[in-house]
């Protein structure tokens, strides 16, 4: 492939990469990770609610991965209340998967970065060392697109399958008990798996651009080095 067409998919790649860590450097920050409704179940057997008048005891929640907010509806209009999870509430979350959730995210985010360095190197440089080269850019795609589909995992586990909403919305709660309404992944989550597509499709770039995969090696190399060795 010539030079220049090589140099366009690497500094393509770099973009895309420098742009995944912004984006996941803002959704970190965000309360758009989870979004949902929350049923005040106590309410609404003491009225003996249906149809319509559900919609009295029918709250909203939204929540990241540092802070969020609910609004509680018991049939009295609602009330905003404003959570965090550090250290509010660590006692009811699962807080080894919540942290691991945001160190990934963090590692994300450098390996997003040190391989738009390395794309941007590849472009308008000439590689003298093994991870400056398709070794290199293979190891930071990969990575990152790995830390990015963690980060799906883990957050969709502590989400589904240890309750979370309904955690966050029975704090502090004494008299009334709330089960999750619906519930639905927002922008933020949405965003790491654009970035975990993107990683996945810079390594295809490098692929692309006339590099071997780097752990392949091609069975001519490997005749004459056999060669070699029996003459000496």
């Amino acid at each position: 492939m010539p030079a220049q067409q090589k140099k366009l998919i690497f500094c393509t790649a770099g973009v895309l990469s420098l742009a995944c860590a912004l984006g996941t450097a803002a959704a970190i920050g965000t309360q758009l990770w989870v979004r949902g409704t929350i049923l005040c179940t106590t309410g609404a057997l003491l009225v003996n609610a249906t149809g319509p008048e559900l919609h009295k005891f029918i709250g909203e929640i939204q929540y990241g991965l540092f802070s969020g907010q609910r609004v509680r509806q018991c049939g009295l209009g609602g009330r905003p209340f404003q959570f965090s999870f550090f250290p509010d509430l660590l006692k009811i979350i699962p807080a080894s998967i919540h942290v691991s959730v945001i160190l990934f995210c963090t590692v994300l985010i450098v390996f997003a970065l040190v391989g738009a360095g390395f794309f941007m190197f590849n472009a308008f440089g000439s590689p003298y060392e093994t991870l400056h080269g398709p070794v290199g850019l293979y190891l930071w795609s990969f990575t990152a697109c790995s830390c990015g589909c963690l980060i799906m995992i883990l957050f969709s586990s502590e989400v589904k399958i240890h309750h979370l909403s309904e955690k966050i919305a029975n704090f502090k709660e004494g008299t009334f008990t709330f089960k999750t309404h619906s519930e639905q992944f927002a922008n933020s989550f949405w965003t790491i798996l654009v970035c975990s597509l993107v990683h996945f499709l810079n390594a295809l770039l490098i692929r692309f651009a006339g590099f071997e995969f780097p752990f392949s090696k091609s069975k001519d190399s490997g005749t004459i080095t056999g060669a070699v060795d029996l003459m000496y």
